[in-house]
């Protein structure tokens, strides 16, 4: 009975060992498999970034072209609004009351014509010093259209 003991033993031993070796080889293992995946993230990370800004930089490219283009747009309409002025002026009366009107109108397109071809930093700089010199006033228009605007953009449930 004694012998049947100490085979007993010395299998429950063995297993353990066995099964303590099984686990740190997995624990080997595990932690490979863990490398290797922290290196794939770590890899699609930088790729998604490389994409990101070759994607965030082709849109500010684009966003630019949109706005030079626009500029560019309102400038010609500036160039043609002032060229109008021009040839009303130009060719309408020289005298009379009619060729009073003719010319006022003409100058006054071309002036509007001059403002326009400025292009848009031009008349952000032009709203930029009206505000400046009429704070007061400009606040009482802003908040009068923001009541107008709250006015016509909710319903009324009465």
């Amino acid at each position: 009975m004694a012998n049947t003991t100490h085979k007993t033993g010395s299998t429950f031993e063995q297993a353990r060992d066995n099964a303590s070796q099984g686990m740190d080889k997995g624990k080997e293992q595990a932690t490979g498999v863990m490398e290797k995946a922290k290196d794939v993230a770590g890899n699609v990370l930088e790729k998604a970034k490389d994409v990101g800004g070759a994607a965030l930089g082709k849109a500010g490219e684009a966003a630019s072209w949109v706005g030079q283009k626009a500029d560019e747009g309102v400038s010609a309409m500036g160039s043609g609004m002032r060229s109008l002025g021009e040839t009303i002026r130009d060719k309408g009366p020289s005298s009379g009351v009619l060729g009073s009107a003719t010319s006022a109108l003409g100058s006054g397109i071309e002036s509007a014509g001059e403002f326009v071809e400025g292009g848009f930093g031009g008349m952000a700089k032009d709203l930029g010093n009206v505000i400046r010199r009429n704070p007061i006033l400009c606040t009482l228009i802003g908040v009068g259209l923001g009541f107008v605007l709250a006015r016509l953009t909710t319903s009324r449930s009465s």
